[in-house]
């Protein structure tokens, strides 16, 4: 096995139990790892500090499977470590109201660094997105039919994260029955159908499904607008809460397709909802200029942000849709807000927040702080799991 020896002073990240070893922190490489290939991080006087995956085109160099030199990386530890992510999420799939959709495995949070597997009903979607896990891929679609008894494996390691490692982008069925692709789910009493060959991640914003029953409780008698409202999960849950009204904006016409075939499969009202193809930027501008004005504003924007050395020039996205949303709020009227940036901790967007309403002109409260669901827990240990941050901010 070949080792990876770190420059003194840098093996503190790895005493802390961080996953990652940067490039920048590595002194040499004594042997010659191929890509994924497991290897064993040293300090700097040759003392153990633990064994991970190599990936010599990537800033980060080393994703770690074990701080343990007595585990060894082979099909037995990939089944216990899948077995365990697993048998941690079935709660999710038995509680009220019931759920068909789950996050199986997220990754670093895990023990599984570079692995997300969703389950939609009798499928799941696996994403791929580190050396490590493409070298295990097929062990890991082969023990993933056989821990869930799922009737197929679809792959959708198509992120763009896949080039940093120097691996190709590849979508299609993997393992099991060949089937459709788009998948009808259940979560918290509403029904979706979830295109897993194009849609956004692995088909469906898993991480919001509290969030998304949280708006239904917010919405009765609201006449809201969903800014960023892909295949309508917002949307409906405050159709079915009860909303006056509902705008919901995207610039993708076939995701809002696919939101009204969403709506007419659980019976809501269509007279209720009206579906705008637009950028929400531009729509945002235009109701400002038009002097419209909302109950509820549910802001769920794509990620502007992957790494911290994007997040200034993000601010400036995320300050802009919230000025222009606080603007829009009849006083009273409440912003449901997220950043899924994983660059922009949730105090700086709670300060992009807070300058956005000094800008309009309004006085504001946070009301609560929104998460993302259990089934995408963080580890202590990676406090970058904790990508997802929300805000229910009330105009007084």
């Amino acid at each position: 096995m070949s080792n990876i020896f770190l420059k003194p002073g840098r093996e503190k990240a790895l005493l802390r139990r961080h996953p990652w070893v940067f490039s920048g922190a590595i002194a040499r490489v004594k042997g010659n790892p191929g890509v994924g290939e497991t290897v064993d991080v040293m300090d700097s006087d040759g003392g153990f500090l633990a064994r991970g995956a190599y990936s010599p085109q990537s800033q980060i160099r080393v994703r770690v499977w074990s701080f343990d030199p007595g585990t060894h990386i082979d099909e037995g530890f990939f089944r216990q470590r899948l077995g365990t992510s697993i048998a941690n999420r079935y709660p999710l799939f038995i509680d009220a109201p019931p759920q068909t959709a789950a996050r199986l495995v997220h990754a670093e949070s895990d023990g599984l660094p570079g692995l997300v597997v969703d389950r939609y009903a009798d499928t799941l979607v696996m994403q791929v997105l580190s050396a490590g896990v493409e070298r295990w891929r097929e062990t890991i679609a082969d023990l993933l039919l056989v821990l869930t008894n799922a009737r197929r494996v679809y792959e959708r390691s198509d992120a763009e994260v896949r080039k940093l490692e120097g691996l190709p982008l590849r979508v299609g069925h993997i393992r099991g029955e060949a089937g459709p692709e788009r998948v009808q789910i259940e979560e918290n009493g509403l029904e979706f159908w979830v295109d897993i060959s194009k849609g956004h991640k692995t088909g469906f914003y898993l991480d919001q499904r509290l969030n998304r029953a949280r708006v239904r409780e917010l919405a009765a008698g609201q006449e809201v607008l969903d800014c960023f409202s892909y295949s309508g999960g917002f949307a409906l849950n405050a159709l079915a809460g009860g909303a006056a009204s509902i705008t919901a904006v995207d610039s993708s016409s076939d995701a809002l397709a696919l939101a009204d075939e969403n709506r007419a499969l659980n019976g809501l009202p269509a007279d209720h909802v009206h579906w705008l193809t637009g950028d929400v930027f531009q729509v945002l501008r235009s109701f400002r200029d038009q002097a419209r004005d909302f109950d509820l504003i549910i802001l769920d924007p794509p990620k502007f942000a992957p790494t911290s050395s994007q997040a200034q020039k993000a601010a400036r996205g995320y300050k802009d849709i919230n000025l222009l949303a606080l603007k829009l709020l009849r006083p009273g009227g409440l912003l449901v807000t997220f950043s899924c940036s994983g660059g922009i901790l949730a105090e700086f967007f709670q300060k992009i927040v807070a300058d956005a309403a000094l800008d309009a002109g309004v006085d504001a409260q946070i009301l609560e702080h929104l998460e993302q669901s259990p089934d995408h827990p963080v580890a202590l240990n990676f406090p970058e799991g904790a990508y997802l941050k929300g805000l229910v901010v009330k105009v007084v």
